[in-house]
């Protein structure tokens, strides 16, 4: 048998291999592993090595300014408990006001200082300095300190007071670019002086003083105030200079309460003339410390709501059309109640406060035609204005002057207001008239053929206009063979004197045929070709010769001599006479018309119907929208209903037509009134129909039954008087004024126009009304 080798086999190639790679990688993943712990200790504990460093450093630099500067420190005592508050400004002795005064250079002086707060713990002194070379307001402030009683023990036992110094503010004068900008890039730009200092009182929300440091320059006949307005805040115990302002009236900014909410804010008038111009600022917080808070204006160059109407309606408000534009922007609130951004009302509230001066101004009966006319321009008023310019040749001149004279204001109010609405004529005519007056009728002429949508007419009427600025009488274009369109009230007269009335052939005798009598009509309106003309007549230009032709033309009887005379018997019924027109009379702007016609007998005018109304036939159209009763309307708009009736109810207790008092629910005055019946007619040329209410004497009385505590009193009699309501509820029209003896006899259709009118009786005559788009109301 042969011998086994003693020698032990080694292992296969191939599993040493296997088992060797193993072992290394449990190895490499060990060292890994390692690696990564001893990393993660190292970076803790370099980090721990760095906080404290940073935190002994710290401390080392608290311990520094604690002992020299513990001032730096203050802010640490809103944290502080009050028994470990740092005390501040210790570095420096505490000083006695006599010893404050002693420490001022040689041309420095204190001033009067200002209490703080209400204890007299703290102060603020303005430092005085001598002005080199000066001759008048020599003495100005360089600098402010504010100073706190010391509350140490050694010093409150002394009969002095000793005050630290909390801290002080360095001012530099400014540049007088600030009052003039044309010296903004001038090397001969000086200072200007700051003199004096005071307190602007509380803005509510603030816990610090507000001040003004301020100076005034005599410029010419004005003293333009200047200054700086300064915070101090007693919290973080600095002064802070926030901005600068002027004022050319010299008067100082002041707080009002602009937007509502309980803060007020800072308003900086820079009014010249008649040109309102506020500078409005909200006190806002930041996030400084030093300084928490600052003043931000309110500005309009940018719209805070995104709506095409508000853009358009601060456009106007930026170029000083306050008046047009707030009124805008009070129906787009109404339509945006519920999302309309705080930061959009507060644009509206600064455009309401230039409104109200611009409203006030304009209401003033100047005794100067062109103050009038700018007044009226200015509120964006500008038919009232053109009537002014027409109503004589003198008025034109003075006016003439003024728009020469005009740098860009009145033209840029013209600009935006036909940016916004291109079509709109009255702004047109003013437009042109300034072009006139600067630049030429030939260059305004050619402007105004430019416009969009110019009617001939217009046209000629503006082109007529244009002689007057240079106080040329331009004999007025008749257009010849027009029909006549004439409303005017009717009168009987018993006598006639001839020679007072003007008719074609002057030698023919003014009679009458068997049943006849005469009439006279005051006319209220006329068309005379081109347009309606409104009593009174002023303008009319009748020549010395031909005057009678003259109005036979312009009233177009020359083709139609014929008149009705309208009159409604007690039911309500009209009755219509034909009448001729025989002659004119024109008296200081009235124009009267002497027509023969049947006798109109008396008990067919009631006198709780209109008053006799004279009109020719093509003259208007006669519109009656068929009735709704508001229990029908509440069912197709309830919220209009809801809207109206209060209203409704208000404006009868205000003419004393219902007793003063509570208004009663809205559903004791629908059940009432359900069966009232009234009409839904657009008479504002939006689309959206007003609601017109009709109310007679014996409708009143029937509300008396809701008030329960009342004494039911006998109703009077009245004639029916007429209430128009916008879709959004307000008021555009009404008859229940009191003392007002007018009352809205119909609504017709003028001949020129598509858009409604109100025909008006008024206690003499009647007069036509027609919305106005612009002024917001019948005119």
């Amino acid at each position: 048998m042969a011998n086994r080798s003693r020698k032990p086999t080694p292992p296969s190639s191939q599993g040493n291999q296997s088992h060797g790679n193993g072992n290394k990688r449990v190895c490499a993943k060990a060292r890994r592993k390692s690696q990564y712990r001893s990393w993660l200790w190292s970076t803790l504990a370099i980090a721990l090595l760095l906080s404290s460093a940073g935190l002994i450093m710290a401390f080392t630099w608290f311990s520094i300014l604690f002992i020299f500067n513990p001032a730096q420190l203050s802010w640490m005592n809103e944290f502080l408990q009050e028994w470990g508050q740092i005390p501040l400004n210790k570095s420096e002795n505490p000083q006695s006001l006599q010893q404050i005064q002693d420490g001022l250079s040689t041309q420095q002086t204190a001033g009067e200082s200002i209490p703080l707060d209400d204890e007299e713990g703290s102060f603020l002194l303005p430092i005085f300095q001598q002005r080199a070379n000066c001759q008048s307001d020599c003495q100005e402030i360089v600098e402010l300190r504010v100073y706190q009683r010391a509350e140490d023990v050694e010093y409150q036992s002394q009969p002095e007071k000793f005050y630290y110094l909390a801290t002080q503010l360095s001012i530099t004068a400014p540049d007088e670019s600030l009052i003039n900008a044309a010296l903004l890039y001038r090397d001969d730009n000086i200072s200007l002086p700051l003199t004096k200092i005071q307190s602007l009182g509380s803005d509510v929300v603030s816990p610090g003083v507000w001040l003004a440091l301020w100076g005034q320059r005599q410029q010419e006949t004005n003293a333009i105030a200047y200054g700086y307005i300064i915070y101090y805040n007693p919290q973080r115990q600095n002064l802070l200079q926030l901005l600068s302002w002027k004022n050319p009236n010299g008067q100082l900014p002041k707080w009002e309460q602009v937007t509502g909410g309980g803060a007020k804010e800072l308003v900086i008038d820079q009014t010249v003339d008649l040109e309102p111009q506020l500078t409005v600022y909200q006190v806002q917080e930041t996030n400084f410390y030093l300084n928490p808070i600052q003043l931000a204006e309110i500005s309009l160059k940018s719209p805070a709501f995104e709506d095409s109407g508000y853009q358009d309606a601060l456009l106007i408000a930026r170029n000083g059309l306050w008046t047009p534009a707030f009124e805008w922007l009070q129906f787009i609130q109404k339509q945006h109640q519920g999302d309309f951004p705080a930061a959009a009302q507060a644009q509206v509230d600064v455009i309401r406060l230039h409104s109200q001066l611009t409203k006030a101004q304009a209401d003033i009966s100047w005794a100067s035609p062109s103050e009038q006319v700018l007044a009226e321009l200015i509120d964006g008023r500008w038919a009232k204005a053109l009537q002014v310019f027409e109503a004589s040749l003198q008025n034109a001149e003075e006016i003439a002057s003024l728009l020469k004279a005009d740098t860009g204001r009145l033209w840029n109010r013209t600009v935006a207001a036909l940016r916004v609405n291109p079509t709109r004529q009255d702004v047109q005519v003013w437009a042109t008239l300034i072009l006139a007056a600067q630049r030429g009728e030939e260059r305004a002429n050619s402007w105004l053929k430019s416009q969009p949508e110019i009617t001939p007419s217009h046209l000629s009427y503006v082109q007529g206009l244009l002689p007057q600025l240079q106080g040329k009488v331009v004999k007025p274009e008749i257009v010849l063979n027009h029909p006549s369109q004439i409303i005017g009230a009717v009168q009987p007269i018993t006598e006639i004197n001839s020679s007072e009335w003007l008719q074609p052939d002057s030698n023919a005798d003014l009679t009458l045929t068997d049943n006849q009598v005469w009439y006279r009509v005051e006319v209220s309106a006329f068309h005379d070709g081109k347009s309606w003309l409104s009593s009174p007549f002023r303008n009319l230009q009748p020549p010395n010769t031909s005057s009678a032709e003259f109005f036979w033309t312009t009233l177009g009887i020359n083709l139609n001599s014929e008149i009705q005379i309208i009159v409604w018997n007690s039911q309500g019924e009209q009755q219509i006479t034909s009448a001729t027109i025989k002659a004119v009379l024109w008296q200081n702007g009235v124009l009267q018309l002497l027509a023969a016609s049947p006798k109109i007998p008396d008990d067919d005018n009631h006198p709780l119907q209109p008053k006799p109304l004279a009109v020719t036939q093509s003259a208007l159209e006669w519109v009656q929208p068929s009735p709704i009763t508001l229990s029908t309307l509440y069912q197709q708009n309830p919220g209009a209903v809801e809207a109206m009736l209060p209203i409704l109810w208000r404006s009868l207790q205000e003419t004393g037509q219902l007793p003063v008092g509570d208004v009663p629910s809205f559903w004791q005055i629908q059940a009432q009134l359900g069966n009232w019946p009234l009409q839904m007619i657009d008479l504002t040329n939006d689309t959206q129909p007003e609601m017109v209410l009709t109310i007679s004497a014996d409708a009143i009385a029937s509300l008396q039954d809701i008030i329960l505590d009342t004494q039911k009193s006998q109703p009077k009699q009245f004639r029916p008087r007429t209430l128009i309501l916008s879709d959004s509820g307000k008021v555009i029209y009404t008859d229940f004024k009191n003392y007002s003896q007018q009352s809205l006899t119909a609504i017709a259709k003028l001949s020129d126009s598509q858009s409604l009118a109100l025909l008006v009786e008024n206690a003499d005559n009647y007069s036509i009304k027609r919305w106005s788009d612009q002024n917001q109301r019948f005119e």
